[in-house]
Order: C-alpha cells, then structure tokens, then sequence
C-alpha cells in the first residue's frame, strides 16, 4: 500500500511538473484569433451576395450603383423577394437601362414611397448612377426605424449616423462595394429605434438572416481612425484608443502588476475588421497571469486608463515607451525577381497605367473590371513610404482612388494572394511600383570641352523630348518616376545599340557623353511606345 502510496504521489509529482512545464510554454504563445472581415461577415450572414463569382476582391472594390443599394436595403428589411416577383406595371422612366429583376425591383419601390427610394425627382430612378455615404447611411437609419424629417434631417445624416454608431464610411464619397458591406456590419450592430435588440437580433427573429450565425453580428471590432498628428491608428469600436508598448517584446508581453492597472490589457476572442485590415496580424497570446491578450503584428495590445472618452490619446509617447498602435495601408515588399514593390496591407500587389496621366485615370468599364482600384485614406509615413508621395482623386464616376507620385493606384483581379505579380508587364502599361530611392549615379567619362545637361525621366515621359547640345556635352539622365526606365538608342553597331543606360530605379542617374556631331534618336526600352526623345549635336 505504502508502494502504491509513493507511486501515486511520484504520478502526482510528474503531472504537476507537466502541468507547470505546459504553462510557461503556453504563456504568451501566439493562438490562432478568429478574425474576419466586414465583407466575409456580411456574406455568411447572407446580406452581401456579390456578383456571378461571389464575395470576391473585385467585387469589393467595384462602384455601388443606387440599385443595388436598394436591393441591399429590401433585403435588409425583408422584403427583397416580395420586390423581385412584383407585377406592377407602373415604373420610373428609366427602368428600360436594367435588367427584368431590377425593373421589378424599381415598380415595386414606385408603388411603395414609404420605403424611401423616390427617385431623381423627374420621374427617373437613375439606377445605376453611384451612392454617397450620405445617401446610403439615410438608407441604413431608415432601416434601423428612424425616419427623415421626423427624426433627423438629410443633411445632418452623417452627424446622426455618427451618433448611432454608423460612422465607418462617412468619408468615403461616392461607395464601392466594400464600403457597402461595412456599413452593412455598422448596421447589423446597432439598436433598432425605439427597442433593446440589435437589427441583426431583429432579422434573425424575422428569419431574413441565418440564425446560426449571428454571433458574428456581435464580434468586437477592430477600427482604423485618422490623426492629424499621430496618422493612422487602432481603436477599438467605441474609438477608445489602443497602444502598444516597446519594451515588450513579438508576441510577448512584459507588462505585469501595476503596469497593468495603469495600462489594462485588450482582448478579443472574435474581431471583426474592414477590409484594409489582415486579418493574419492578429494573434492572441496567454500571458503569464494566465490571462489572455490580443496582439497586433506581434505587439501586445493595451488601452491606457487615463484615457477617458473616444478619441483620447493621453498615453502616446508616455516615457518614450507607450505609443498608439499605428496601421500603414501600404508598405514596401521584397520581390524575388522586381526587387522591391509597393503592397498593400494585405501583401497585394499594386500597380500603375502608363496610360493614365498625372493625376487622372484612363481605366474604366471592363478595364476597371481586371483592375479594380486602390483607395485609402489612412496614409501615413513608415514601412519604406512616405506619406507625401501619396493622393487621392475623385474619379469620374465619383469614387475615390489613391495616387503615388500623382499616378492612380491599382490591383490586378488575376492577384489571388499576396506576393503575386501577375500583372507586372501586361500589354507593355501595367507595371508593379519600386518607391525605393538608392539616389545612385553611375557616369561615364566626360569628354573635355563639352557642357553639362540635366535630363529628368517624369511621369513617363522624357523633360525634354528633343534637345541641342554641344559636341563633348554630356546629358544626366535622373529617373523621377517610382518605375524603372533606361535610355537606348535607335541607331545599332554590330547589332548592338550606340548606348544604353541601365535600368533606372526612382532616384538613379546615369551619364552619357556625346563627342561625336549627328543626331540620335532614343527610347526607354520598357515603356518603348510612349517613351521616346531625340538628341541633336552640333
């Protein structure tokens, strides 16, 4: 008995030597976070559908026209079905620019003018014309039960969104889809006038959405708010501030005890974040006490104590340790075969048009299709950019598209992952972006007795297309553009050119010298369509 005794109490001894060995391996170890997406909430609960192909980035990033916003808003009320099999033959003027479901949709908003959607005021719908955040959040808090002219009026819906929680798309300008499905969450997570449940509660109880999956109605979300001062940062959804700390370290946290009571620990076991946001950054690690903690890029995350309300910023720079944990839409990527190239926060891949011009885009119809646009408006200084190097334009149809270097921004739709490139080359004017600056020059001799000339490479175009120059003059060729060019000329010997430069990166010279009279017509070899000079010398 005694034997058993010991052994029983060896047993004991081992599997709390186990258990205590588990625990220091579990503190701060990185656990999977179940992160998702407004875009991927709003299509399991079924209020986003997409196109043909589903929920898809190109999708996401396509202009929402106004039918679509009221089919979104019929489904959302329950009575998207009730709108497709309508018979009414009484319709707005312009009914005849859409397909047969949305020419029922359209009567059936004709014949009910309760709901809202009353036209352009000329008998015309304008189905397809774009939505602003104004108009739509009208929708949405008219959706929740508030009415316009009783309960706010349509100009002050943006402040009134605000204050009911809806406030995520209001800078947006005209909407694409992915804006559609944030707001859409907002929605979802907010009181219906007048009651204690959530409209998401409400279309659950209505059976206009699954049920089983409206725990993600009440996921904790994650948000990305814009300073003057500080960039862009993280909040939580009540727009209380959240920091990190330096002296922490990957996935790791050393704030403990008092530090703690001034600096209480963020956690979520379920986050939702826009689409701006991977999802991959987020990890939950155990702490030493236990307890868990979210991360962010294997930052522990914190709130600090003395930070009241939302928009508080009270502990950045505390002792020169605390700082607002700050997001960067775009960053720069090594690539094995392009070197280095500008990503978004994501790791896909963005690129430019040669046939866009400064500050103005050339893509539309189905070529915006292939390349949907990029847009954000949380640009801040880091990750090898500078946020002055960026801009935003309004494009034709109204939404809103991020510049580098006064160059529209884009994805490639054949990208399925980050670190794909499938559109570098494309038809000879799609290109990835290089933002790194080496500021290198390499030159050739000078020949004596000649003059010096500066030459920029901008906006994809040489400065100075045709230019006379002195024999044993020399030109420095500076590229300006985030693209490589390369000077080649016209005029082969033995089959090869007279000169080439080598490709330039953004911020590279190179030095030709001309001893010899005549003229020479040049090109940049990669962008050889569109990219051509002539230098005469005398």
């Amino acid at each position: 008995m005694k034997k058993q005794n010991k052994m029983a109490v060896a047993l004991m001894a081992g599997a709390m030597m186990m258990s205590s060995g588990l625990h220091v391996f579990a503190a701060d170890a990185p656990v999977p976070t179940d992160v998702r997406t407004d875009a991927q909430a709003a299509a399991e609960l079924g209020v986003l559908q997409g196109d043909g192909s589903g929920v898809t980035p190109a999708y996401l990033a396509k202009p929402t026209t106004r039918i679509q916003a009221a089919i979104l808003f019929l489904r959302m009320k329950g009575l998207e079905q009730t709108a497709l099999a309508y018979k009414g033959a009484d319709n707005f003027a312009d009914a005849g620019t859409v397909g047969d479901g949305n020419k029922a949709v359209m009567s059936y908003l004709k014949a009910n003018p309760n709901l809202g959607w009353n036209g352009t005021g000329d008998g015309k719908f304008d189905p397809l014309s774009g939505i602003t955040a104004q108009q739509y959040y009208k929708v949405l808090l008219e959706t929740l039960g508030y009415k316009q002219d009783t309960d706010f009026t349509y100009n002050d819906v943006i402040t009134y969104a605000k204050n009911r929680g809806l406030s995520q798309i209001s800078g947006a300008g005209a909407l694409r889809n992915g804006h559609i499905a944030t707001a859409a969450l907002e929605a979802l997570k907010a009181k219906v006038n007048g009651g204690s449940k959530t409209l998401a509660d409400t279309l659950a109880e209505q059976k206009v959405i699954d049920g089983s999956k409206l725990a993600l109605g009440s996921y904790a979300r994650i948000q990305i708010v814009k300073d003057e001062t500080l960039g862009s940062y993280l909040t939580d959804e009540t727009g209380k501030t959240l920091y990190y700390f330096t002296k922490d370290s990957t996935d790791m946290s050393t704030c403990k005890d008092q530090c703690v009571a001034n600096w209480p620990i963020y956690y979520a076991d379920h986050i939702l974040v826009s689409g701006e946001l991977n999802g991959a950054d987020f990890k939950t690690i155990v702490r030493e006490d236990g307890k868990k903690q979210t991360s962010y890029k294997g930052m522990p995350l914190y709130y600090y104590a003395k930070d009241e309300k939302s928009g508080d910023v009270k502990g950045q720079g505390l002792n020169n340790v605390w700082y607002v944990a700050n997001f960067s839409p775009v960053s720069v990527s090594p690539q094995e075969k392009l070197g280095h190239i500008l990503v978004d926060a994501n790791g896909k891949t963005l690129y430019l048009f040669t046939k866009d011009g400064m500050d103005k885009s050339a893509c539309y119809g189905m070529c915006e299709t292939n390349w949907p646009v990029f847009y954000t408006d949380h640009i801040a200084s880091g990750t090898g950019v500078k946020s002055e190097d960026f801009g935003t334009i309004v494009r034709e149809d109204g939404t809103k598209q991020t510049t580098y270097q006064g160059m529209p921004l884009y994805y490639f739709a054949k990208d399925e992952k980050a670190g794909d490139v499938k559109g570098q080359g494309v038809n000879d004017v799609w290109y990835v972006i290089d933002p790194t600056a080496s500021g290198k020059q390499a030159e050739q001799p000078k020949a004596s007795g000649g003059k010096a000339y500066a030459m920029d490479i901008a906006g994809f175009a040489f400065a100075q297309p045709e230019i006379t120059i002195e024999a044993g003059s020399s030109i420095t060729f500076t590229n300006k553009d985030a693209v490589k060019h390369n000077v080649v000329s016209d005029a082969t010997t033995d089959g090869k050119p007279l000169f080439e430069t080598p490709l330039l990166g953004k911020g590279e010279t190179f030095t030709l010298t001309f001893a010899q009279p005549g003229e020479y017509t040049y090109y940049c070899a990669p962008h050889k369509s569109m990219m051509k000079g002539k230098i005469i010398v005398k």
